[in-house]
């Protein structure tokens, strides 16, 4: 097997290789034939991967993961290119000018800082975008990304209609808007028709689900970023539960939900103590 060539590459040499990946006759055959459909699941999942690499205050993962992200636009690029729709450089350019754009107080005027740091001249720059795309004449959410993960699109949904008064004036009637969704919850999981009530209770825990992001959004924290706190707790805790299971030469398989109802309180109270000796 040929080893690659030692000196330090730059991004003309990652877009060659991204022609001789795609190249019909001599390129590689799951690269061929991939479409901008099936390519897209692997760049949110990128993204995800360099989230988590800062995350996990990982440097050198991160350079890794962002070269992989890099190579996801790539990808797209020349797929667009081979369409003769737009090329890397036309990526480049209009990226570079949307910048430009967007930051008049860092190119243009250093007098309108104080508007850009109140987010209404990065809305006001975004509206006008929108009308210049045709898309200014439809509703105020119809450009938030349907893509999105669902807790951050409902966060960004939140924001744009808040923007125009359609918000709580403060938390209370949020968490009571959310123990009302508990208790409609509580009363589809109630029905009798099992058939009917999956749908329901689905929507229900939608709604849950939806107005959570908003109570996070009201007291400033990242839904996504909490939840993937709460998962990587998770994971830390529950390895506490394998790892004790395994002095004693067991797995979960071989113990009972109150022993390890027990272990997971002693791994808590652990880290607790362990946070307060840091603090």
């Amino acid at each position: 097997m040929s080893k690659a060539p030692s000196k330090k590459h730059g991004l003309n040499d990652l877009l060659s290789v991204m022609v001789r990946l795609r190249d019909p006759k001599t390129g590689c055959p799951w690269d061929v034939k991939q479409t901008f459909a099936s390519i897209a699941p692997y760049t949110i999942e990128e993204a995800y991967e360099v989230a988590d690499a800062v995350a996990r205050h990982d440097v050198d993962g991160l350079k890794d993961e962002l070269g992989d992200l890099l190579l996801q636009v790539v990808y797209h690029a020349r797929m667009a290119q081979e369409q003769s729709e737009f090329d890397f450089t036309d990526v480049v350019d209009a990226i570079t000018r949307k910048m430009f754009r967007r930051h008049p107080h860092v190119f243009v005027d250093p007098s309108m800082k104080d508007e850009f740091l109140s987010n209404d001249l990065w809305e006001r720059i975004k509206a006008e975008e929108r009308a210049e795309r045709g898309q200014g004449g439809g509703s105020l959410l119809d450009d938030v990304p349907v893509g999105l993960p669902g807790l951050t699109r409902a966060v960004k949904l939140q924001k744009r209609a808040a923007k125009v008064g359609f918000d709580w004036p403060d938390l209370d009637p949020v968490i009571a808007k959310a123990e009302e969704e508990i208790a409609e919850l509580k009363a589809a999981i109630a029905e009798d028709d099992e058939e009917s009530s999956k749908d329901h209770v689905a929507e229900e825990f939608g709604d849950l689900l939806f107005v959570m992001a908003n109570l996070a959004r009201h007291l400033g924290i990242d839904p996504e970023a909490a939840l993937r706190g709460a998962n990587a707790k998770f994971v830390r805790r529950f390895g506490n539960i394998e790892t004790a299971l395994a002095s004693d030469g067991r797995k979960p398989e071989d113990s009972t939900l109150e022993e390890m109802d027990r272990l997971w309180d002693a791994a808590k109270d652990t880290e607790k103590e362990d946070a307060e000796k840091k603090g």
